[in-house]
């Protein structure tokens, strides 16, 4: 049985015996742990010996290239082998007195702690810590020592920032909760961490605010957290399609992002942030509609800007999703709803082309997506130019070879326009097939069949929940402090109360405006009677 077949078993069955208990012989654990290690040739097992007549054997045991090398040196192996040596000549005849010295006079590390079987030892050693093992003692002490290369904290790639702080998310796990307990420095702040994967060994952590997250979702989530069996965990993807409500929807029921000041956010408004290790990309829950017409900026800038551009994301979204099924239907159906010199126009543009409106918008809505595609999977430099070009010559080329027309490629081209506008990815990616539904619909039934579409996208969405809270809140409720948020945003200082089906505090400030204004009227009129009294 594997080391972390066993582990598993273990927890499973709550019997800490099935681990591998050391022995007081130092030959022997170190026997059995290089059987356990066997091929692992980056482990590197240190032997030395300390004490006024170095008679004390350790065995100091790391992965290179996960640990902090400069560290082991100065505080580990500097400290045992240098100030050891001064201790008195009757410490070193009792092991346990050693041990103990060692582990709380010798050894000046912040991260400390004793195991006492080789299961614990292997999955120190593999996660990045140093494991020291002395002779004639069956503890072992784990020294945090982790000084693996990681990319240091830049700005997110995936979303772009218009004003804001500019730092993101990493792909090391403490590095992405200070960044988080950077901003919001409240003891109430909690992180719950597990691992997940028999083989490995992901850190997960779950973030939440005591008194405003709802413990009832929080509960969920650290149970379908701990559902989760599965070999390895290699990018927070993984666990999204694990815990997610729906997995054969086409809505994103869970929101990533790379930005702490987005999470930061959320954490205040109740809602539940999971960090997993190696991947800078947190997971948010749970998430409404609205969640993901939000940007960042929403919140950073002037409200009346901002409630216009939500506006136009909503409107560009429509547009996005039934641009090209609504130019279908109107033109293979109901041509009679359009002035008359528009249908001749787009006769007249149309003439020549042989396919049918409806092949004709499956060609180039194909095309373009063939084309994004490409544009993704190139280098950043090479992608953009691939897109822009490969767009304008096919383009040009087919409505010249008459295979498509004109106004079939502005159609295409705005709706790509439009898709572009809608903050979150996942969520865009999900209008990018209904399209091609609302496109098939039109085909065949018209504008009938683009109504029976609505309607039966609509009738999905009402039954959708993320985590037990309604996806078309607050429409669906129609709560009226909820509705401060959505499509519209109204001053940040009307907003007094927090999303009330994710919070116990309902209260996230005190509307001071009106003080403000009082104090400016009293000193208006103020300034009004001294001049009066110096008239007079």
């Amino acid at each position: 049985m594997g080391v972390f077949t066993r582990r598993k078993a273990a927890e499973e069955t709550g019997d800490e015996k099935q681990k591998l208990a050391t022995t007081k012989s130092l030959e022997e654990n170190i026997d059995m742990l290089k059987k356990l290690l066997a091929d692992c040739n980056d482990v590197v097992y240190k032997e030395f010996r300390v004490g006024v007549d170095q008679d004390n054997d350790f065995v100091l045991v790391f992965t290179d290239g996960l640990i902090d090398k400069s560290f082991i040196n100065e505080a580990v192996m500097g400290e045992l082998m240098i100030h050891a040596r001064e201790v008195p000549p009757e410490a070193p005849k009792d092991k346990e007195k050693l041990f103990e010295l060692v582990r709380y006079g010798c050894l000046p590390a912040l991260e400390l702690k004793v195991i006492e079987n080789l299961d614990d030892a292997v999955l120190a050693i593999l996660t990045g810590d140093a494991v020291l093992f002395m002779d004639g003692v069956s503890k072992l002490i784990e020294i945090g020592a982790k000084g693996w290369p990681g990319r240091s904290v830049s700005e997110p790639a995936t979303e772009s920032v218009v004003k804001g702080p500019r730092d993101g998310f990493t792909e090391t796990f403490r590095f992405n909760t200070a960044l988080i307990r950077r901003r919001i420095r409240d003891p109430k702040l909690k992180l719950k961490q597990m691992q997940v994967g028999r083989r490995s060994c992901t850190n997960i952590g779950i973030m939440y605010i005591e008194d405003i997250a709802l413990k009832e979702i929080v509960d969920e989530v650290e149970r379908r957290l701990k559902t989760i069996d599965i070999d390895g965990i290699l990018e927070s993807g993984y666990v999204e399609e694990f815990i997610e409500d729906n997995p054969f929807s086409l809505f994103p029921h869970i929101k990533s992002t790379e930005r702490p000041d987005k999470a930061a956010a959320s954490l205040l408004e109740g809602r539940v942030v999971i960090l997993v290790d190696n991947s800078p990309f947190v997971l948010i829950v749970p998430v409404v509609l609205t969640s993901f017409f939000q940007a960042s900026e929403d919140f950073y800038m002037r409200w009346i800007p901002i409630t216009v551009l939500r506006f136009l994301r909503y409107f560009a979204g429509l547009i996005s999703l039934i641009a090209p099924a609504l130019y279908i239907a109107v033109t293979s159906f109901h041509p009679g709803i359009l002035p008359t010199q528009l249908v001749l126009s787009i006769a007249a543009a149309r003439e020549g082309v042989p396919f049918p409106a409806l092949i004709e918008a499956l060609i180039m809505e194909v095309t373009f997506e063939l084309l994004r595609e490409a544009g993704v999977r190139l280098p950043v430099l090479i992608g953009g130019i691939v897109g822009i070009v490969g767009g304008l010559v096919i383009g040009q080329a087919a409505v010249e070879a008459g295979i498509v027309s004109p106004i079939m490629v502005i159609i295409v081209a705005i709706t790509a326009i439009s898709s572009f506008s809608i903050p979150d990815y996942a969520f865009a990616n999900a209008f990018r097939i209904l399209r091609f539904l609302f496109i098939i619909a039109a085909g065949f039934l018209g504008l009938y069949g683009m109504v029976l579409m609505l309607l039966l996208v609509l009738g999905h969405m009402v039954k959708l929940k993320s985590f037990g809270i309604p996806y078309l809140s607050p429409f669906v409720s129609f709560t009226a402090s909820d509705m401060k948020d959505t499509i519209p945003r109204v001053p940040m200082f009307y907003m007094r109360n927090r999303p009330l089906n994710t919070a116990v505090d309902k209260i996230r400030m005190i509307n001071n405006r009106h003080m403000i204004n009082n104090i400016e009227a009293s000193k208006s009129s103020s300034d009004k009677g001294g001049k009066t009294d110096d008239k007079k």
